[in-house]
């Protein structure tokens, strides 16, 4: 069982990275990826206390991940895999990457943020690109800029999430793209959501391929020992 859509306190999630490890490794999780946000230089300027890795911290980011990820294979058997949630507020768009090695700019056009993915051997995940329903009564509109322009994007994704945290996107499905499912973890409550199971080797490689192969990839629902998954 898998969730490559997770936030710490390294951006707006409410739970510092080690409870986070320690809370999907007690759940048996098998991989997770962490994805802070990265946002765009507009965005910061207009919100300079947005919570966000800058650029100049992004090395102690990755550093705190690969210390947590030697804890949690040692005590849980569980890879933890680096990533980021790329995040241009300004134009609209959410990007996840999945084991990246160097920071990601915000700024880029969505093509040139998957080429700086793939080029560090990353793959690239369009996170919750429909509409997704009403967040504290108000409407989010998720990454709608990448499904107003998914037919130009489609064979560019490695995945699309067809699931995040209690939505399914149909629209998503329909179109038949390779897929996942994923928590987008902020707070503890959200653990018991969508989830992705992979069937392959327990090794990231094995994972990143078995997510663009899309050939045993299947999406599974969370819950608590009361069978609920999570409330807002």
């Amino acid at each position: 069982m898998c969730d490559f859509h997770i936030h710490t306190h390294w951006s707006d999630g409410a739970e510092l990275m080690k409870s986070v490890v320690d809370l999907y490794g007690t759940s048996g999780f098998d991989a997770i990826c962490i994805t802070d946000h990265l946002v765009d230089s507009q965005f910061w300027q207009q919100f300079p206390q947005a919570r966000a890795i800058a650029p100049d911290n992004f090395d102690r980011y990755l550093e705190q991940i690969w210390q947590e990820a030697g804890r949690a294979w040692e005590q849980y058997g569980m890879i933890l895999i680096p990533g980021a949630e790329v995040t241009n507020q300004t134009m609209g768009y959410h990007i996840l990457a999945v084991d990246i090695k160097r920071f990601i700019d915000p700024d880029d056009s969505v093509e040139g943020i998957i080429e700086q993915i793939h080029h560090q051997g990353g793959i690239a995940i369009a996170c919750h690109p429909h509409r997704r329903e009403p967040q504290n009564g108000h409407l989010d509109p998720g990454s709608r800029f990448l499904w107003q322009h998914h037919e130009q994007y489609a064979s560019l994704f490695d995945a699309w999430e067809v699931a995040n945290r209690d939505d399914l996107f149909n629209a998503v499905g329909l179109k038949k793209y390779n897929y996942i499912a994923n928590g987008d973890f902020h707070t503890k409550n959200h653990l018991y959501s969508w989830k992705t199971l992979v069937e392959c080797p327990k090794n990231t490689q094995a994972i990143k391929q078995a997510i663009k192969d899309n050939l045993k990839i299947a999406l599974y629902l969370f819950r608590d020992n009361k069978g609920k998954a999570n409330s807002f």
